[in-house]
């Protein structure tokens, strides 16, 4: 099997994997005070240090919260938020659904909620977003790299805007953590996930800015400074940490290998349209759409490629991708594309590969059509 959906997941990297097995035996409790709590404890600190410097902060100004993914980390983040007098939010209609779900719910208790269009590369119209947000605005929330489509966001930008009206920004930088760079200091709240970075799925976390008060969102024992109560798992605690070390490690690295392959499939899909900005996007994202094709039978045709007709939280719900639909693309043209996602383990034998059977059947659904 070629596996190219590597926005969907990554696979777990073999140092993560190692770190993690000694931890199946060392069952300490990371908050208890005997030496194996401590030990526990420990390991755990030293992966949320891991954590944070791969994401900028390598004095650690913020404050690391772990938790179950980023879309409790998401959650957390708008529901936080808006517990304070400001009660609206400003997000776009490209953000994953574990944003513009919350925001949803959010709206029927009293949030108001302004979701900005985009532009037909998938972009923010920053003048649309200067008008939106103002004083009664608590938090403007924006992804760093789409899931989707791989577009990048100007956030800088709008966290310039969020902070002018004297509201919060929060980054869903889950898609370009460990991979481009995050303008951290213009951000006061930031969610990410290790199984995106190639470490264990069930653990994320929420980075918040130093000296930011914010609500608890698991009450409990007070764990992770009464912000999140209950026992962390040390063995997906130290998978998380040593991912992230190893992308901050080998970013540049990966960066070179994902465009060498970004620029062979240039060459293999040439026949396919791109979907959002061909410029501002991360390259290892590839969303492509060949009219008249129909993806779905595509993938249950090409067995032998993993890849995905997009988000893989929506996958199964029979609707067109919300994203593809923003870009004003038809339901037909959302029908007709398909995400490509390669990654740091993708060799150019299995992109070519891949490429020569979707492209194969492609070519037959066309001729029977």
């Amino acid at each position: 099997m070629i596996y190219l959906d590597y926005q969907a997941s990554t696979p777990l990297a073999p140092e993560a994997r190692e770190a993690m097995l000694p931890w199946l035996e060392q069952f300490g409790n990371p908050h208890s005070s005997h030496r194996p709590g401590r030990e526990a404890k420990a390991a755990i600190e030293v992966a949320t240090a891991q954590i944070a410097s791969a994401l900028g902060d390598r004095d650690g100004q913020g404050r690391l919260i772990l938790t179950s993914g980023a879309t409790e980390a998401a959650n957390w983040a708008l529901q936080g938020a808006v517990a304070g007098t400001r009660r609206k939010i400003v997000t776009l209609a490209t953000e994953h659904a574990c944003v513009l779900d919350t925001a949803e719910w959010l709206a029927d208790r009293n949030v108001e909620l302004i979701v900005l269009p985009v532009l037909g590369n998938g972009l923010v119209d920053l003048d649309a977003a200067a008008d939106a947000i103002d004083e009664r605005t608590a938090l403007v929330a924006a992804m760093l790299v789409n899931n989707e489509i791989g577009v990048i966001q100007p956030v800088a930008e709008l966290a310039r805007l969020a902070h002018k009206a004297g509201a919060l920004f929060f980054c869903d930088a889950v898609q370009g953590f460990g991979r481009i760079d995050l303008p951290l200091d213009a951000c006061d709240l930031v969610a990410v996930s290790a199984h995106k970075i190639h470490g264990p799925k069930g653990i994320g976390a929420l980075w918040l800015r130093g000296g930011l008060d914010w609500p608890a969102m698991i009450h409990g024992g007070g764990q992770q400074q009464g912000l999140r109560s209950g026992t962390l798992s040390p063995m997906l605690c130290v998978g998380f940490g040593v991912a992230a070390a190893i992308a901050e490690q080998r970013r540049e690295q990966d960066r070179i290998h994902i465009n060498e392959l970004s620029t062979i499939a240039d060459k293999l899909f040439h026949d396919w349209i791109l979907n959002g900005d061909g410029i501002h996007r991360y390259r290892g994202n590839r969303n492509l759409r060949c009219d008249g094709v129909d993806s779905s039978r595509l993938i249950s045709d090409v067995r032998d490629v993993a890849f995905s007709a997009g988000s893989a939280c929506a996958s199964g719900s029979g609707r067109p991708s919300h994203v593809l639909r923003a870009l004003g693309l038809s339901d037909a043209e959302a029908r007709s594309s398909i995400r490509l996602g390669f990654g740091r383990y993708t060799t150019q034998e299995e992109l070519r590969e891949a490429a020569a059977l979707i492209n194969h059947a492609a070519a037959r659904q066309l001729e029977w059509a």
